[in-house]
């Protein structure tokens, strides 16, 4: 049986979280941020605006793509990561006597870990959007519910970048699966590194702050 035909997906929904994860960086205060501010900024924009040219995620597109698009989403995450642990730090050893920024700061570290491991489930789910959209058979590393039920699906569904936001946006806020549940131990320790971050900016950080509010 041939691959069920289905379109290509679209790309800019995915640059646009990269767009929205960088913007989220800057606004951080410089002492959670190592290195100037506007390095982050070019090391994404530089691969971003060729990688942005095709506007969609094709089956037979060459590796460089996903290696490229995979760096850019491993740049962004440790990027965060760090700033999650200067923030924590921060707190641990600095003196505050007001705690609103640090609560502007864990938002932002909040969201952008949200975001970007939205754009990890996407890229890494059944080999990425290129190969969904070949409309092969592949063993999914999540599985939605729509898989389970189809009826409740239109016809050939899969899963796109907004559905796997939101999946992020779950795990995030519930720290554990509340939407798709993870298959593989690839997708398994994505969703565990994800609610490690959201469990300490949450529970730690952002708890601590609301301690320290006048």
């Amino acid at each position: 049986m041939s691959p069920v035909s289905v379109s290509p997906e679209p790309r800019w929904p995915a640059s646009l979280a990269l767009v929205v994860c960088v913007a989220l960086y800057v606004v951080l205060p410089n002492r959670l941020v190592v290195g100037p501010h506007w390095l982050l900024p070019v090391l994404v924009a530089l691969p971003l605006g060729p990688l942005s040219a095709r506007k969609h995620r094709h089956p037979n597109e060459s590796p460089w793509i996903r290696h490229a698009t995979i760096g850019l989403i491993a740049l962004v995450t440790l990027a965060n990561v760090t700033s999650m642990v200067l923030l924590v730090h921060h707190l641990l050893v600095t003196h505050l006597s007001q705690g609103r920024p640090l609560i502007y700061s864990a938002v932002a570290v909040w969201l952008t870990n949200v975001i970007v491991y939205g754009l990890w489930f996407w890229e890494v789910d059944r080999g990425g959007p290129h190969r969904r959209a070949s409309g092969a058979k592949l063993l999914p590393d999540l599985q939605f519910p729509q898989m389970e039920n189809p009826q409740l699906a239109p016809e050939h569904w899969r899963p796109r970048f907004t559905d796997y936001l939101y999946t992020s946006l779950a795990n995030g806020t519930s720290f554990a699966p509340a939407d798709a549940m993870p298959l593989t131990l690839r997708m398994k320790v994505l969703f565990t590194t994800e609610s490690i971050v959201s469990l300490v900016t949450i529970a730690v950080v952002a708890a601590r702050a609301v301690n320290i509010l006048h």
